[in-house]
């Protein structure tokens, strides 16, 4: 009897369309089985790849996904985070725009939210974190430059900052890597890269070859890249730090009628779809984004199963591809 009882009303749901409230269940059970996802800019194919890896992985496991946008702005990553904790979820993976504090995370994981963090780790946060190796990949693509003969190396990478900050960051990386790279944005551990890879050939990095793009945009990369490109004597390569920088720098070569190689050499960090488009193709730092979309969801998903054990940091190795933007010119 209690069967039939059952199967009548699954038939009568069924047939009135009826569908679970899941905040409701999770009133309930503790659970809505969907989690929330604070992405960078999810126009961008970096994000793009990035929340197609998270979503092998959750919905493989029966889980939803609800993703908000940040723009790259703390104010509305503060709303997503308080948009996502009202909506219930399980947990957030988040890419966040403050490394230093984000209050907002803190108390959020101090309320038992499980999370994991994506491309960036906040200071004192202890969460799991998964990113790349920025500051390795970044040395061994401007060596690559330096030992193709080109001693005015420069690069353009979006970091938001003063002249003195840029100035001490400079001066502790004379000699040695300066503390807590890990605990740095993405652009400033690419910087790291940059002169790690002079001071292993013992040069001097001109600081007029370092271009701090003030804004996430390709337009601020855009005017950084007509600085760099009118100096006299100006770069002989240069070296964009993230997929934006690339598009604005290429905006201004293009409108300055000069060549890649045989004007400019050129590498850039990210992998998009037009550089094999461009001849002779673009030489590029590919970031293995699916897989870290994934990595992070697994890592989630086990902290909201109540994993134990300290916050894990995994860093990917992302590959180079060559296609001819680097000449000689030894």
């Amino acid at each position: 009897m209690p069967g039939e009882t059952k199967e009548r009303v699954l038939a009568v749901a069924t047939k009135l369309g009826y569908q679970p409230n899941k905040i409701a269940r999770g009133l309930i059970t503790g659970r809505t089985r969907t989690i929330g996802v604070i992405a960078g800019d999810i126009s961008s194919p970096f994000y793009a790849a990035v929340l197609r890896g998270i979503s092998d992985v959750v919905e493989g496991h029966g889980l939803g996904m609800l993703i908000t946008n940040s723009d790259e702005t703390l104010d509305r990553e503060v709303a997503a985070t308080k948009l996502l904790r009202e909506n219930q979820v399980d947990g957030l993976i988040v890419s966040p725009c403050d490394v230093a504090d984000s209050p907002h995370l803190r108390e959020a994981v101090k309320a038992g939210m499980p999370m994991a963090l994506i491309d960036r780790k906040v200071r004192g946060l202890l969460v799991d974190t998964v990113a790349v190796e920025n500051v390795q990949s970044s040395r061994d693509a401007v060596r690559r430059l330096l030992m193709a003969g080109h001693r005015r190396v420069g690069i353009i990478a979006e970091l938001a900052t003063d002249e003195t900050r840029l100035k001490d960051f400079l001066a502790a990386a004379k000699n040695q890597p300066p503390e807590g790279l890990q605990l740095l944005s993405t652009s400033w551990q690419r910087l790291a890269g940059y002169l790690e890879a002079h001071r292993a050939f013992g040069l001097e990095v001109d600081p007029n070859l370092i271009l701090a793009v003030n804004g996430h945009s390709a337009l601020a990369a855009q005017n950084a890249a007509l600085v760099a490109l009118t100096k006299n004597p100006r770069p002989t390569a240069l070296f964009c730090a993230d997929g934006l920088m690339s598009v604005g720098t290429m905006a201004t070569i293009s409108a300055k009628g000069l060549q890649v190689p045989s004007d400019l050499s050129m590498i850039c960090f990210d992998d998009l779809d037009w550089m094999t488009f461009v001849g002779p193709g673009i030489d590029a730092i590919a970031q293995p984004r699916r897989r870290l979309g994934r990595a992070a969801a697994r890592l989630l998903l086990a902290r909201i199963g109540e994993a134990q054990g300290a916050p894990r940091d995994i860093r990917l190795s992302p590959r180079m591809i060559e296609r001819g933007s680097l000449r000689s010119i030894r």
